[in-house]
């Protein structure tokens, strides 16, 4: 039971942290359109929920229920590969994505003010929107590998009752 609840709780912190990735990777197209000044002022009020809310459910997830989950089931083949899978991806997504390419330009992007911004606020704004899709493509396919790693461990007796349901014959019409 507390291996089930233990991953319920993994993949559900998961979802949470993809969410916001896709939430940044669904705002990217107009965003880019947008002048130097709209952007930072975008950037600077919009996304307090995200890094006080959503970085620490990355976190928790990251360092704390992914690693744990992953070790819980080493003995458990397929369902081991799957976890592990899953939690290198998400890991890959913080701390290849977030803090190599994402946090130095948020560092960057809050020094300015959206009357002053660098003649070079592209390259900024390039390296911090496409970063997030990374992380986003990383996190899903992170929480898909989660997601089979339950499904893999439905047991072999259930799989085949379900195959052996009859399926119901269409109506004809008489």
């Amino acid at each position: 039971m507390f291996l089930r609840i233990w991953r319920l709780i993994t993949i559900i912190l998961a979802a949470l942290t993809m969410g916001t990735a896709f939430a940044h990777a669904l705002e990217l197209p107009a965003k880019m359109n947008y002048d130097a000044s709209l952007w930072t002022t975008l950037q600077q009020s919009l996304y307090w929920g995200f890094g006080h809310i959503g970085g620490p459910i990355e976190g928790i997830t990251v360092f704390l229920t992914a690693p744990v989950l992953t070790f819980l089931v080493r003995k458990r083949r397929p369902a081991f590969q799957w976890t592990l899978a899953g939690t290198v991806c998400l890991a890959l997504a913080f701390f290849v994505v977030f803090l190599v390419f994402t946090e130095p330009m948020n560092r960057e992007i809050f020094q300015w003010t959206p009357q002053l911004v660098p003649a070079d606020w592209t390259r900024v704004r390039n390296q911090w929107e496409y970063s997030h899709v990374a992380r986003f493509v990383l996190q899903l396919t992170g929480l898909g590998a989660l997601l089979i790693s339950v499904l893999v461990e439905i047991p072999v007796m259930e799989r085949s009752r379900d195959r052996a349901t009859p399926e119901i014959e269409p109506l004809t019409r008489r």
